[in-house]
């Protein structure tokens, strides 16, 4: 038992790691490759060669960035079937299907077009330079699309039936699987968040150079390029992420009683704006949830319903299946317990089946499988040891939440400062504080981002399938040994690869800084 808990921390440890360097790459990618599209439009349609030579900049820090998202990228693919093989086989057919139209479609898309962006030049005509460009803006993000439906499905498995003569789940409806609603907020979430990831970066090293007195007309464009992209996007953020919460209250309420470090649900809950978790605070021990906060009165219920009155449940509530109808009264869905106990009924009627499989017995099997069928919903909670293990890590979750919102807040003013500026006080764009902001500004966006992520992948803890199979049913069987050394293996090769892509970045940004970059 310890060697395979060792194997399932080593395995979560790991995907983690490339998860969230893969996620460093992304975000950029996906907004860089929108700005260099809007300033190529602009050379275009303008004729000025000064554009073209701004654009070749952006286009370059993006193709840096590019080639390290992708092998990480691919790694994090791998990963699936040698450090998560069972969880392959109960979902491959599902999970399989959008990672296999991203690699035909969209990555392939991506590949096409950013040959012809980056080598076209004086090769083809502008308009269709051009095309290439924004078709590998619509590669990258139709590439996160079917990424995000794959993750969406975990988080909300819907379009699926489990096949007992398989011992697997297979795929009733594509549309269902590539459309269901949290995938839809998600992907519009993630990408717009990559708008606003590479609207900070673009006014960042743009602010660098005014710092530095050089290429100061480029920089003075390129902020104003990516402070509207970014400001765009961090409005569409926010509405998104509101719809991303909705979602969540909906298929993952134990995820959403995480993240507002909320116990004992009532009617017309407080939203959390800045809070202090009690670090010895457990289910059912009765004791205060918050040492501090600061509170916006009823703003969760708010949130999720439009109603100041909406019964939130929380973490006690869930696990004890308790709720509460519109006019107060409370009521009781099937506890943890229960369901637990729900859980194993549906894991032995499985097992009978097999039985009755191999001895041709159709009766039989028609009873197991209609056994199965009564109790398949609390299918993956007969892997849990308790009705707490199905509680997510609060704090990270809690914490990662709440930094997220408050640099989601502060990005805003950012972005809103960066554009009064830029529009209304030339003079003020020559102060160093605001050059500092800016490039200050660059790592705090990244942190908010990961943030997200963090956020959403450890409020679902202990599932890998929303209900269905948590992450110790899911592993390979690896010795913990073998995980725990391909994880400082990649450690050491994605930290070499980031120190890199920073490093060349650094470099080309630096002789930016001295060298005038609209003469290409």
């Amino acid at each position: 038992m310890t060697e395979l808990l060792q194997t399932v921390d080593w395995s979560r440890a790991q995907f983690a790691l490339t998860a969230m360097y893969h996620w460093l790459f992304v975000p950029l990618t996906i907004g860089l490759a929108l700005i260099v599209a809007l300033m190529e439009t602009i050379y275009v349609r303008t004729g000025d060669t000064r554009w073209k030579g701004i654009t070749k900049f952006w286009m370059t820090l993006f193709g840096i960035n590019f080639a390290c998202g992708v092998a990480t990228g691919l790694i994090l693919e791998f990963e699936f079937g040698t450090n998560w093989s069972n969880y392959s086989w109960f979902v491959g057919d599902i999970f399989g299907a959008p990672l296999a139209i991203e690699g035909l479609l969209a990555f392939f898309m991506e590949a096409t077009f950013v040959a012809v962006m980056f080598f076209g030049w004086n090769k083809v005509s502008r308009g269709f330079h051009l095309a290439s460009t924004w078709l590998t803006a619509l590669g990258v993000s139709l590439s996160a699309l079917w990424i995000l439906v794959a993750n969406a499905w975990m988080q909300n498995p819907v379009g699926m039936e489990f096949d007992p003569a398989q011992m697997r789940n297979v795929m009733s409806n594509f549309w269902e699987v590539a459309f269901n609603a949290v995938s839809i907020n998600k992907f519009f979430h993630a990408v717009l968040s990559g708008w606003v990831l590479a609207g900070v970066f673009v006014v960042g090293v743009s602010s660098w150079l005014l710092f530095r007195k050089r290429n100061i007309e480029a920089a003075r464009v390129s902020i104003k390029v990516g402070a509207w992209v970014g400001f765009i996007g961090i409005l569409l953020t926010l509405f998104t992420g509101h719809g991303s919460a909705v979602q969540v209250s909906r298929v993952q309420p134990m995820k959403l009683a995480a993240m507002e470090g909320l116990y004992e649900g009532s009617s017309g809950v407080d939203l959390v704006g800045i809070g202090i978790l009690n670090p010895d605070k457990k289910p059912g021990d009765g004791q205060d949830a918050m040492l501090f906060s600061i509170d916006i009165p009823k703003g969760l219920s708010l949130m999720i319903d439009g109603t100041t009155t909406r019964f939130v449940p929380g973490i006690d509530d869930l696990i004890a299946g308790r709720s509460i109808t519109a006019d107060g009264d409370t009521v009781y869905a099937n506890s943890y317990a229960e369901r637990i106990a729900s859980g194993k009924e549906a894991q032995e009627a499985l097992r009978e089946f097999e039985t009755a499989y191999k001895a041709g017995d159709t009766t039989a099997m028609a009873l197991a499988t209609e056994k199965l069928k009564a109790n398949f919903a609390d299918f993956g909670y007969g892997y849990l040891s308790s009705p707490e293990a199905a509680v997510p890590p609060v704090a990270l979750t809690f914490y990662s939440f709440h930094i997220m919102v408050l640099l989601g807040g502060y990005l805003l003013v950012f972005f809103l400062l960066v554009l009064f500026v830029s529009y209304r006080s030339t003079a003020m764009l020559e102060k160093s504080w605001l050059h500092w902001v800016g490039i200050l500004s660059i790592p705090l966006v990244w942190i908010c981002s990961q943030a997200g992520w963090v956020t959403a992948e450890v409020g679902r803890q202990p599932w890998t399938i929303q209900d269905l199979l948590p992450v110790n049913a899911a592993i390979s069987d690896l010795p913990a040994g073998s995980v725990q050394l391909t994880f400082w293996i990649f450690a050491a090769i994605f930290t070499l690869m980031l120190a890199a892509e920073i490093s060349i970045m650094l470099r080309y940004i630096s002789r930016a800084s001295k060298t005038d970059i609209t003469k290409k």
